[in-house]
């Protein structure tokens, strides 16, 4: 398989951030391709632990990260099971840690993954692949209710009643396997009222992927539990691509600060891509960055 072609999002924001410079054991919690790994160790983390939950990614990774050998490790892991990692390992604390919790180019556009409408492809959306239910059985399953509920709450989308009504219905004639069918559905119950930015279909497909990965269960814990294990002078930096997530990390990065005078909030307001880099790379839009350091 050829890798898709892959530009880290904000790598110099992060970079400025968490100062690898200082060498240390950075942690990569979400290494995707490896873009922020490679330039983490470029600038001079002294070892590396990579983690995802995307086999996939982790395969390629391995070879971008290739040249730094045994300074890197790389483990096939969900974010949030961090501590178990560290754990399992014996280390007691991160020089800095890095989490992007976006969807990667890969799984966006290989085929068979299932996350985009624009191409017509079974209906998965599983960033793990080797378990858990698909998009596609969850839908054949969940009632009308709870369906409208995970619409409206994880995509924001105020036609959520009208969608799970039309999945419903759609489903009495033959299960929704593929994504072209699913956006069709979906099209057909959204208003049509002239010109529209995003396609319709857009924050049931968002919705449906943070669903069946159980996206933000769980983000708050593992923050807490990622800023208990950075050592004096270490920081943590997370990038999230859309509102639900960022408001969790602006939370809880505030509540710690609060509690505690050995932890400082470096990002007053979350930092965004600069034109740049939405010139070259329109997916970074959305992305927030947001820091915090333990104070040495």
């Amino acid at each position: 398989m050829t890798p898709p072609v892959h530009e880290p999002v904000m790598l110099a924001e992060a970079l400025a951030l968490l100062e690898p410079g200082r060498g240390g054991l950075f942690v990569d919690c979400t290494v995707g391709l490896g873009g922020h790994s490679r330039a983490l160790l470029e600038a001079g983390a002294s070892r590396l632990i990579g983690l995802d939950r995307d086999p996939e990614a982790l395969r390629l990774a391995a070879d971008a990260l290739a040249p730094w050998g045994d300074r890197v490790e790389l483990v096939h892991a969900d974010y949030r099971e961090l501590g178990r990692v560290l754990d399992s390992r014996g280390i007691p604390g991160m020089a800095g840690a890095l989490a992007d919790l976006g969807v990667s180019s890969l799984q966006l556009d290989a085929v068979g993954r299932g996350f985009s409408f624009r191409k017509d492809e079974p209906l998965d959306m599983r960033m793990d692949q080797s378990q858990g239910p698909t998009a596609a059985d969850l839908l054949d399953q969940v009632d009308e209710e709870d369906l409208a509920n995970v619409i409206f709450q994880h995509g924001e989308e105020r036609f959520s009643r009208r969608i799970a009504r039309a999945v419903v219905q759609a489903r009495l004639e033959g299960r929704i396997e593929t994504t072209g069918q699913l956006a069709r559905i979906v099209r057909r119950a959204v208003p049509q009222r002239g010109y529209q930015r995003i396609d319709p279909a857009t924050r049931t497909f968002q919705a449906l992927r943070i669903w069946v990965n159980r996206e933000l269960e769980g983000l708050d814990a593992f923050l807490l539990d990622a800023v208990a294990r950075l050592l004096r002078g270490a920081r943590l930096a997370v990038i999230s691509f859309h509102s639900l997530e960022d408001r969790v990390v602006k939370h809880v990065f505030r509540a710690l600060q609060q509690g505690s005078a050995a932890l400082r909030v470096l990002t007053r307001r979350p930092v965004v891509p600069a034109e740049a880099e939405l010139a070259r790379n329109p997916r970074a839009r959305s992305a927030k960055l947001r820091a915090i350091e333990k104070l040495a």
